[in-house]
């Protein structure tokens, strides 16, 4: 069976962490002395997965995976703010509870998976998951909201239901959902994770659900089994659609090897290949960010566009700081060759003694 690694290792950790904390012991830095609390844990605790990023006015709002330990939000999607891209606060979730279709789909699961924010049609969109572990049994589902200011008395975010599953039957996983929008106005969902690759249906922009009641799926992106790659997202750029996936495993803490790759191709349904000419569906991909400075692991990318700017936002493992998982944002820059490549981190690393440039 092709388990998702990333998934089973995650709760693991998270689990670990939550015993140290109800023990009592605080997480200490490996380079410097226990810090207060970050982004609505206990002190020394955090927990930031699968990131995806919008500004509405002048905040910036972030969006993660829900922590599975259930220290923080009780497993539902959370929520950070920022007014500088570089320090975040955490605000709350978007559930205070899991929806109950989905506990009826899939029984009691720890937390909800890899959110995708963006905006269309008056309202913000938030595509995420749920899965059971070890298995492709997912879902994944949308919730909307007419603004992101939980100040605003029109802030009230939406459960709207079921967007697309997958079963035991399907050789497909529905979950690490992400929204294309083409130039003609067009919206598609690109999702997958282990099992045959990365896949893509498209969206009724009304609705923001499959157009079809049995859409066409296209395939986008394979590897050889255990299909190591998941959390996709596809950019427009200059006529060319970019595929980013993240290759290899996360959620190890310094041992995880994911790495950030990308492929491009002139339609959004492919084929997607590297600079090299190698196919996406062939194992092709060119690396876009690997680790560095510390920050192990970087994947389950999501490029936020502002303006003439973009950016790649993802999350890392802090080897300054027992391995927590943060978040980091890069502008990307465009080579004369039409390839992104990553400009210099954003957000400060917590436990590194080493400032930013």
């Amino acid at each position: 069976m092709r388990v998702p690694a990333r998934r089973a290792v995650l709760a693991a950790v998270s689990a670990m962490a939550a015993a140290v904390l109800l023990s009592g012991a605080a997480a200490v830095s490996l380079a410097a002395p226990a810090r207060p609390a970050r982004a609505g844990g206990p002190a020394g605790y955090v927990f930031v997965h699968d990131p995806s990023m919008a500004r509405e006015g002048s905040r910036y709002y972030l969006f993660s995976t829900g922590d599975p330990a259930g220290v923080i939000g009780n497993g539902n999607i959370q929520i950070r703010t920022s007014a500088d891209l570089r320090h975040w606060t955490y605000t709350g979730t978007v559930f205070a509870d899991q929806p109950a279709w989905i506990t009826a789909a899939l029984g009691s699961i720890p937390n909800l998976w890899a959110p995708d924010i963006s905006y269309f049609g008056g309202r913000w969109h938030l595509y995420y998951a749920g899965s059971s572990f070890g298995s492709n049994n997912s879902v994944i589902g949308l919730a909307t909201t007419p603004t992101l200011d939980p100040h605003s008395p029109r802030y009230h975010w939406t459960d709207d239901g079921q967007v697309f599953r997958s079963s035991s039957t399907d050789d497909y996983n529905a979950i690490d959902p992400s929204l294309v929008s083409t130039p003609s106005g067009a919206k598609y969902l690109v999702f997958g994770s282990y099992w045959s690759g990365i896949k893509l249906l498209q969206l009724d922009p009304a609705t923001g659900k499959p157009a079809s009641t049995t859409p066409a799926i296209y395939a986008l992106a394979q590897r050889p089994a255990p299909d190591a790659l998941e959390g996709a997202g596809i950019t427009y750029h200059d006529g060319y659609y970019y595929l980013f996936v993240s290759f290899d495993t996360c959620c190890a803490g310094i041992s995880s090897t994911y790495r950030i790759m990308d492929g491009r191709s002139r339609s959004v349904t492919g084929p997607y290949t590297d600079p090299s000419g190698t196919p996406m569906m062939n194992s092709g991909g060119m690396e876009v960010q690997g680790s560095d400075e510390g920050m192990i692991g970087p994947g389950s990318s999501s490029i936020f566009t502002d303006g003439g700017r973009s950016y790649l936002v993802y999350h890392y493992y802090d080897a300054f700081d027992d391995g927590d998982p943060w978040v980091q944002v890069r502008p990307l820059v465009w080579t004369p060759s039409g390839w992104p490549v990553t400009g210099v981190p954003l957000v400060p690393v917590p436990g590194s003694p080493v400032p930013l440039r």
